[in-house]
């Protein structure tokens, strides 16, 4: 079996605010808490010198990658560094022009990054999977979702020209990594003119859809472990592909992964942990809560990018 770069982050997006709310914050899903048992009274023994060289440098993405020297990581290509900061949510500012826009006409969004505690605007930034700045876009009923890269600027901002298909409220999914920093995941909403109570707040009815998808040049047939996904419990989506030539390697990764549950409230970015013939392609994916969840994958054959989706019920573990 060969393997392949395990997932660079998997992180949800936890929200206490409407769905109208500006600024949401986005802890990282996996926290690892380390602590050392003493038995008897005894002192916890001192970390010998030798451990203290072997992890001075760390990836900023997969934090268990450590070495004794710099380096590149092995999963997802991220310089290691020995000075890597505490998690910090940066401002992050949206702007629409024009500030009113209806649902089928272009729109220009620009977007700012400022420091957390400066304030200062971010003007450098580390590419991360070929780009300096990922943006999901996905409307309110989960009918349209779109994964594009907005253009750098040379004052450090950015813009992204587009247009949004419908009246309705989106979620924008802005994914970057300031230089100096920490990798953020940061969401804001937009609402377009035009769009009602109905399309801001209604929560649509998923039903289960687990069927193979057809892409552009390439189908896509999703098999899940255990059959019936359990929150909190670590799921493998194992993603079949037809014809098996010319798959390729799509922004660093021979797949991505972005699911949102129903109620847009969580919301997981990740990527391939393995890569098996035929090619079957392995995401490990941990639902937070029971909810229906859709899930969009991408797919690189022969140039052309598929992008499919899926429906996925969770259940809660009793």
């Amino acid at each position: 079996m060969k393997k392949f770069p395990p997932v660079l982050w998997c992180r949800k997006l936890k929200l206490a605010l409407p769905l109208g709310a500006s600024v949401i914050r986005l802890p990282l899903a996996a926290l690892v808490l380390a602590g050392t048992l003493s038995l008897a009274g005894q002192p916890p023994p001192r970390e010998s010198e030798e451990a203290k060289i072997r992890d001075a440098f760390v990836c900023p993405m997969d934090k268990d990658v450590r070495s004794d020297k710099p380096g590149k990581c092995p999963r997802c290509g991220m310089r290691l560094t020995a000075d890597l900061p505490e998690h910090a949510d940066y401002r992050l500012t949206v702007r629409a022009t024009p500030a009113r826009f209806p649902a089928g006409r272009p729109v220009s969004l620009g977007f700012r990054v400022a420091d957390p505690t400066t304030g200062r605007p971010v003007r450098r930034f580390e590419i991360v999977h070929e780009k300096l700045f990922h943006l999901f876009l996905i409307s309110q009923d989960l009918s349209w979702f779109a994964h594009e890269h907005p253009e750098p600027l040379a004052d450090g901002s950015f813009r992204l020209d587009t247009t949004f298909p419908k009246p309705s409220a989106y979620r924008l999914l802005a994914d970057f990594y300031p230089t100096g920093g920490t990798p953020q995941f940061l969401a804001r909403t937009l609402v377009t003119a035009g769009a009602n109570a109905e399309h801001v707040s209604a929560m649509p009815a998923l039903a289960a859809d687990l069927a193979p998808k057809r892409g552009q040049n390439l189908e896509v047939e999703m098999v899940s472990e255990p059959a019936q996904p359990l929150a909190g419990k670590e799921s493998l989506l194992f993603f079949r592909l037809k014809p098996g030539d010319g798959v390729e390697p799509y922004l660093g990764a021979l797949g991505h992964l972005l699911t949102a549950s129903d109620d847009l409230i969580d919301l997981i970015h990740t990527h391939p942990r393995y890569v098996t013939d035929g090619p079957q392609v392995q995401f490990n994916v941990l639902f937070p809560r029971e909810a229906v969840y859709r899930v969009w994958v991408q797919f690189q054959r022969k140039g052309v990018v598929n992008t499919v989706a899926f429906t996925v019920p969770v259940k809660a573990l009793r």
